[in-house]
């Protein structure tokens, strides 16, 4: 059997991870081969067999695929194989509307990337709120899968305080000290229009680092991790509170080494619910990026799980009072729990595997919303 994986256009990470370690430690026999980037070649295990995203030689892995694992559009030009499955498990549940839905995007990229969505065979969806949503976005008539997602399986697993203790004296946070990762979204027109060429930047950094670091620079710790469509870096200062976490091989591992998250409105923040841990939304763009630049899919106001600042000296408040906010959010959050993390039980990555491989029995635990006939891997 030849599987080929793919995450975020080159990336060693997300469920497709979490399903290739999976399989690996169930004895699969399997031909894995994995499609990597430039810069994230150096992330992958010396004893992983991968291939250049977009070359000759990905396009000839993915023709001769029995299996494709991938949590994201492969915009790519190739013909999936007769009696292939080609397995999205997509990227997490969507705040912001994605594809179809979105209130802007560039000419001619969504008709693309419907090509792509033609050769999916299942769909995974986090939870139950997002399955239709992710139905009309895409077009998808085929099955969907209410599994939660496998890469979240490591927040609610045995593992989580050994790979915490892991990453922590990786990127030198001391005992004490609160890590604060900082994971905001990326902008359409950045990337698409002031990004291209050079023109311009795909990224602006809005935090004030000089009153951040004055006011919690002692015992905190500011971790960056910018959008996989974001090129730009922030190139800290040596001695700086901040590490830029961008290139760490894989996002589930900075959450269970972070104490406190800042976004804004990435799907990042319905994975970091399953820590339990503190979130500040740093929303000072809201109003153009909701009603002109993407569009939500629900009133973050009204049910994100801390609160909503819209500038640096609001931010660097909050999160030095964030033990006052974890209190006057607890039901809230919760509630959001309730509806977004309902399936995360550290078992998504075995119910998907029951899908997809032809030993594996029914667990039970997975509702599956019917398009076409569904498919197991054959």
């Amino acid at each position: 059997m030849n599987i080929v994986y793919v995450a975020f256009r080159g990336h060693f990470s997300d469920s497709p991870r979490a399903l290739y370690d999976e399989l690996l430690d169930r004895g699969v026999e399997a031909t894995n081969t994995w499609l990597s980037a430039p810069h994230t070649q150096a992330t992958f295990p010396d004893d992983v067999t991968t291939v250049p995203f977009g070359s000759p030689e990905s396009i000839a892995a993915l023709e001769g695929a029995d299996l494709v694992i991938s949590n994201d559009h492969i915009p790519l030009d190739w013909e999936k194989p007769p009696g292939a499955v080609y397995l999205q498990t997509w990227h997490g549940t969507m705040l912001k509307r994605v594809h179809n839905d979105v209130l802007w995007a560039p000419e001619g990229r969504l008709a693309y990337l419907d090509q792509d969505i033609a050769r999916w065979d299942l769909l995974l969806s986090p939870n139950a709120i997002t399955t239709e949503r992710l139905r009309k976005a895409f077009g998808f008539t085929g099955p969907i899968h209410e599994t939660g997602l496998p890469r979240n399986d490591l927040l609610l697993g045995p593992r989580r305080d050994e790979v915490r203790a892991r990453v922590r004296a990786e990127l030198g946070i001391a005992d004490g000290q609160t890590a604060v990762l900082y994971t905001p979204t990326w902008r359409d027109d950045l990337v698409f229009a002031g990004g291209e060429g050079g023109a311009g930047r795909s990224f602006e950094f809005p935090i004030d680092l000089e009153a951040f670091t004055e006011r919690l620079g002692g015992d905190h710790v500011l971790l960056l991790r910018l959008h996989n469509m974001v090129l730009d870096r922030l190139e800290p200062a040596e001695g700086s509170v901040v590490r830029d976490v961008s290139g760490y091989p894989d996002i589930q591992d900075l959450y269970v080494a972070a104490d406190v998250m800042v976004t804004d409105y990435s799907s990042t923040m319905f994975d970091f619910a399953n820590t339990g841990r503190p979130m500040v939304f740093f929303t000072y763009d809201l109003d153009r990026y909701r009603d002109q630049l993407r569009g939500f899919y629900f009133d973050l106001e009204e049910v994100a799980p801390g609160p909503l600042v819209r500038t640096s000296p609001e931010l660097v408040d909050a999160i030095a009072g964030i033990e006052a906010i974890s209190d006057q959010y607890a039901a809230r959050y919760a509630r959001f729990r309730e509806t977004f993390t309902h399936l995360e039980d550290g078992a998504a990555t075995r119910r998907v595997l029951d899908l997809i491989l032809p030993t594996a029995t029914a667990s039970g635990q997975t509702r599956t919303t019917e398009g076409d006939d569904d498919r197991a891997l054959r």
